[in-house]
C-alpha cells in the first residue's frame, strides 16, 4: 500500500473532518472531490471522470463506489478497506447502487453532505444523484467541509510543498537557460517538465502555460508551439509537483532584448509582489492582499492590463487544474492563518502595446509573516 503519509496523520485529518460533521449535524459526507479522497485516505486515481462516492459517516464507516479499474487502485494507494464496484452498461445508475449503500449504513431520512463543486460530479450526475436521494434524506451542500481544513498544511504537507517548489526552481533554470532567439517552444517546455519528472516529481493539475509572441499575453495553456523571434518575449506559468502538492512560479521573459514597456511592467509587478508579501499574513484577509496588488497597479497607466485576482491557494490538487480555494480578490473575506500556502501571481497583459510581464511565486504563511519558497532571482532575465 503506497500512503505517503503517516496513520496517525490521516487519523487527525479524519478526526477533524467528523468533528466538523457533528457540528454541523451530519450523518455522512458524500465525496466526489478526488482532493477530498486524496486528502483523506490517500487515494489516487484520475478515475473521478467516471461517477465515483466516497461515504464517510459521522460513526468513521468509510466506503468507497467506483468502477473495476478502481479497485486495485484504492486497495494499492489508500487505506478504505470497504470497496464497492458498480458495473458498467447500458443505462446505468451508479447512484441507485449508492443509495443501495446509504440503506445499509441506517442513513435514510438523516442529514447528508454533498460535495457539489466538483470535478467528479458532473451536472449529469448531481441530477442523477438527486433524484435517486429525493425523499430518501436531507441533502446539503457541504462542499467545502474539507476543503477548508485541506487549507492550513500540515507539516508532513509543508515538505512535499517545499520539494515542489525545488523542482520549480530547477524547471526556471531550464527555461532561463534555452529561452534564447531561434529555440523551439517545444524544446523549452520538455526540458522543464522533464527536470521535474526526473526529479522525482509529479504531472501537474493543468497544463504548463507557455506563450510567445503575441501570445504571451494568454493565460492558459492552448496547442501549437513556435521558434522564438530575434526580439520576442516568452511566458511560462508552471508549478513543481511532489505527491500531488504543487508549487508554482510565473514569468515572463523579454528574447533578445527588454522592450521599455517590459522594464516599467516589470518594476509595477515586483512592487506589487512586495506589497502582497507585506499583507500575506495572519490577521488579514485574503481580499487585503488583492487590495494591495490593486492599489499598486491602479496608479498606472496599466490599470486595464491586470486581472480581477492575484493569485490563490495551494496544496494537493488533481485535474483539470492546480488552482485550490480560495482566490486573492476583491473584498474575499477568508483568513489568512499560519501554514496556508498561496501562490502570488502578479499578470500584466497590455494589448494595446502587445507586452506581457508577469511574475509569480508561491509562499508560506508564517505568524508574523510569509517566506517565499522559491529560491531564484526575481530581476527581469532577458533571454
Amino acid at each position: 500500500m503506497s500512503l505517503h503519509f503517516t496513520v496517525q496523520e490521516f487519523e487527525s485529518r479524519e478526526n477533524k473532518v467528523i468533528k466538523s460533521m457533528n457540528e454541523k449535524n451530519l450523518d455522512a459526507l458524500l465525496l466526489f472531490r478526488q482532493e477530498s479522497m486524496y486528502w483523506l485516505t490517500g487515494y489516487d486515481t484520475f478515475g473521478y471522470v467516471f461517477f465515483q462516492c466516497l461515504v464517510l459517516t459521522s460513526l468513521g464507516d468509510k466506503i468507497l463506489l467506483t468502477r473495476v479499474p478502481d479497485l486495485r487502485q484504492a486497495q494499492n494507494t489508500s487505506n478504505i478497506k470497504d470497496i464497492r464496484i458498480w458495473v458498467d452498461k447500458d443505462n446505468s445508475n451508479p447512484a441507485e447502487e449508492l443509495k443501495s449503500i446509504l440503506v445499509e449504513l441506517n442513513l435514510e431520512n438523516k442529514n447528508l453532505g454533498v460535495e457539489y463543486e466538483s470535478y467528479g460530479l458532473t451536472g449529469k450526475n448531481a441530477m442523477m444523484l438527486n433524484e435517486s436521494l429525493n425523499k430518501f434524506a436531507n441533502l446539503q451542500d457541504e462542499s467545502f467541509l474539507i476543503t477548508k481544513h485541506r487549507l492550513v498544511k500540515s507539516n508532513q504537507e509543508i515538505v512535499y510543498i517545499k520539494k515542489a517548489a525545488k523542482l520549480a526552481d530547477k524547471a526556471l533554470e531550464e527555461a532561463w537557460k534555452l529561452s534564447h532567439p531561434g529555440e523551439h517552444e517545444s524544446k523549452i517546455l520538455a526540458s522543464m517538465q522533464g527536470s521535474i519528472l526526473a526529479g522525482g516529481g509529479d504531472y501537474p493539475g493543468n497544463e504548463f502555460i507557455i506563450g510567445s509572441g503575441k501570445n504571451a499575453l494568454l493565460c492558459r495553456y492552448f496547442s501549437g508551439r513556435r521558434k522564438l523571434d530575434l526580439i520576442d518575449q516568452l511566458t511560462l506559468e508552471f508549478a513543481g509537483v511532489y505527491r500531488h502538492y504543487h508549487s508554482a512560479l510565473m514569468r515572463t521573459i523579454p528574447i533578445g532584448k527588454a522592450k521599455k514597456e517590459h522594464i516599467d511592467m516589470h518594476k509595477i509587478c515586483f512592487e506589487s509582489l512586495k506589497a502582497c508579501e507585506s499583507k500575506l499574513r495572519e490577521g488579514n484577509t485574503a481580499g487585503d492582499i488583492f487590495e494591495e496588488h490593486r492599489k499598486i497597479v491602479d496608479n498606472t497607466k496599466y490599470k486595464t492590463a491586470r486581472l480581477n485576482a492575484c493569485g490563490y491557494s495551494l496544496g494537493t490538487t488533481f485535474s483539470p487544474n492546480w488552482m485550490d480555494w480560495p482566490m486573492l480578490f476583491k473584498d474575499n473575506p477568508i483568513n489568512i492563518k499560519k501554514n496556508q500556502v498561496f501562490f502570488l501571481h502578479m499578470i500584466l497583459m497590455d494589448t494595446n502595446s502587445q507586452t506581457a510581464m508577469n511574475l509569480g511565486e508561491t509562499y508560506i504563511v508564517n505568524k508574523n509573516s510569509c517566506k517565499r519558497l522559491g529560491s531564484l532571482t526575481l530581476d527581469l532575465v532577458v533571454g
